[in-house]
């Protein structure tokens, strides 16, 4: 479906041609002045210049055009797009929609099973890198925005069209698994792993849960610091690893196999989900190549041993450090991985993009990749590589979000403490069974944490307030579940007296449900009608910019305009039949279109609350 906003616009624009101005002075906007009008043309003022007229005289010609326009649809039995159109000094133009022009409109996104998005003409093939969490280590909340935002763009890349796949991109190779190999040989020397002349089968289970694991990783990365054979040992273990001795391998795999289980579910907490599992070992097998290609192709060279490519460009403005491909000793780095993977992604998946959703202090790091990877050719011309850098979350004090202890607070702990204080109030504001309570604590909990972090701009620093976030007022997630709720009691209520009607034999109150959306019969009713036309608008700019905050914003205005419309209406005890069905369509489209956007950001409703 064209775009409302569009559609308005063309009305203007030809009626700006009838009366022999260019059409593009037609383009229409949302007014700032609702009290005044709901759009609003300022084409008159431009216009000025170039037709040597005054922007009142042209304005006065375009709405004579527009009201005998609006005046010949009624003769004809048609419904006009506008109400009323009025010229205003300087040179405005002022415009109100038709209710029944507007409701036609709603009733055929109604019908429209993508609620009026038109689907990408042109799909894409997109990978999102959106996870990046460490094996062997917890989730903490330094990789809360990562996967938050980077599932919420999945799926709104998903909504519109494109074929999208998300990768998690393990960090599971390099040091920190040699430190983890020697730090199990010192408590467990007698395991089979390091028994070079074991031949046998290795054991099925791990030796090492993932609570000890976890008390492993951080153990073993602090004895370097005063142990240099310590080091030498880890290094020892790295080397052997990545030779792939059968014993370390097995080991390795234990690591991978125990860590991912524990990353599902955490990950499975906060609703995202991952298509593709992969690991920065993954990519290993094409850095050899990779590395020999650069340097026979003449983009890499040597300098200190090292193998490095140089990416700055003449119109820089601050200094971008060479790429280094290879250390001295012949060890990767983070950016021989990432071009690694990109070869990796290229040659599976063939894809027309890639999104990197990682800390904004990062941007240095892919701009030199990026720089490599098109340099030396490992990407196509066309294909987009996309950095979308994310600010900081921090506490009330302004810095990054910490325990009350003053640690990295784990993210199982911050859910765990949000889902409690949604119970909490709750439990406080009805009575309830404890056990649903508990169940819809954990969909409003999410929605908390999720809404409190998309609502803001990505790349902006943010202050988690939990008692904000977790409040069932103002702009939260709490509040628009808290909506969406109210919508489906009525709904429910509705259908339950309909059901009651038709059982006691009343006469044509079933036929009432088969009523669409009506034109409005009052300003609150109208408003929330106009929000809603805005939807497919806000989802292209959302899929375009990948900002999922606009989203946010949307629905929150369009839980505003469904409250103001319920207080202001007697919806269930309303005697016109008829008129009762069309607003229970209206909070029908207005309750999917609410839920679409809670889904896009990653979280539902509950049926209660």
């Amino acid at each position: 479906m064209k775009k409302f906003l569009d559609l308005i616009s063309a009305e203007v624009a030809s009626a700006f041609e009838a009366c022999g101005y260019e059409a593009s002075y037609g383009k229409t906007g949302v007014s700032n002045r609702p009290d005044l009008c709901e759009y609003q043309c300022n084409g008159a003022m431009a216009a000025k210049k170039k037709y040597q007229k005054a922007p009142i005289v042209i304005a006065n010609e375009v709405v004579e055009t527009l009201t005998a326009n609006m005046e010949c649809a009624r003769k004809q039995g048609k419904t006009p797009v506008f109400d009323t159109a009025e010229a205003v000094n300087p040179g405005f133009i002022n415009l109100k929609v038709s209710g029944e022009y507007l409701a036609g409109y709603l009733r055929r996104m109604e019908a429209d099973e993508n609620l009026s998005v038109e689907k990408a003409a042109q799909p894409k093939t997109i990978i999102i890198d959106y996870g990046g969490a460490n094996v062997a280590k917890p989730l903490h909340v330094g990789h809360l925005r990562s996967a938050i935002i980077g599932e919420s763009i999945k799926r709104i890349c998903r909504f519109a069209g494109h074929q999208v796949i998300g990768d998690v991109h393990l960090g599971d190779w390099g040091l920190q698994m040699g430190l983890i190999i020697t730090e199990v040989r010192h408590r467990q020397p007698k395991l089979p792993y390091f028994d070079e002349n074991f031949e046998g089968e290795y054991p099925q289970e791990a030796p090492f849960t993932i609570s000890e694991l976890e008390e492993i990783y951080p153990t073993a990365s602090a004895k370097p610091k005063e142990d240099e054979a310590y080091r030498e040992e880890a290094l020892a273990a790295t080397a052997r690893l990545q030779e792939g001795v059968r014993g370390y391998h097995a080991l390795w795999q234990h690591i991978l196999n125990v860590s991912i289980a524990d990353l599902k579910k955490n990950y499975g907490n906060l609703n995202v989900e991952f298509d593709l599992w992969k690991k920065e070992s993954d990519a290993q097998p094409y850095i050899p190549d990779m590395a020999e290609r650069m340097k026979k192709e003449g983009y890499a060279y040597e300098d200190q041993g090292a193998l490095i490519v140089d990416v700055k460009e003449e119109s820089d403005t601050k200094e971008v450090p060479p790429c280094i491909i290879l250390k001295s000793d012949g060890a990767a780095l983070y950016t021989t991985t990432d071009l690694a993977t990109i070869i990796d992604r290229v040659q599976n998946y063939d894809p027309d993009e890639i999104i990197y959703v990682v800390d904004k202090r990062q941007e240095m790091h892919f701009t030199q990749v990026f720089r490599c990877a098109r340099k030396t050719k490992l990407v196509k011309e066309d294909m987009e590589l996309k950095f979308l850098g994310f600010g900081t979350m921090n506490g009330k004090d302004g810095k990054p979000f910490k325990t009350r202890e003053g640690g990295v607070m784990r993210l199982e702990r911050l859910i765990s403490e949000i889902d409690e204080e949604m119970y909490k109030k709750i439990m406080e504001n009805h009575e309830a069974d404890p056990e649903e309570a508990r169940r819809t604590a954990k969909l409003v909990g999410l929605s908390a944490i999720k809404y409190g972090d998309l609502s803001n701009q990505a790349s902006k620093d943010y202050v988690f307030d939990v008692d904000k976030f977790t409040s069932f007022e103002g702009n939260t997630g709490p509040y628009i579940l808290y909506t969406i709720v109210r919508i489906k009691s009525i709904l429910g209520k509705y259908r339950a007296n309909m059901a009651g009607q038709s059982a006691a034999g009343s006469d044509g109150t079933s036929g009432a449900l088969q009523t669409g959306i009506l034109a409005p019969a009052g300003e609150s009713e109208k408003a929330l009608m106009l929000e809603l036309t805005k939807f497919n608008g806000v989802i292209g700019q959302a899929a375009e910019e990948l900002a999922p905050h606009k989203i946010c914003s949307y629905i929150y205005d369009l839980s505003n305009a469904l409250n103001r419309f319920y207080h202001e209406t007697k919806i269930l005890t309303h005697e016109d039949a008829a008129q009762q069905a069309g607003w229970i369509a209206l909070l029908g489209l207005t309750l999917r279109v609410l839920e679409t956007g809670i889904d896009l950001l990653g979280f539902e409703a509950p049926e209660r609350m």
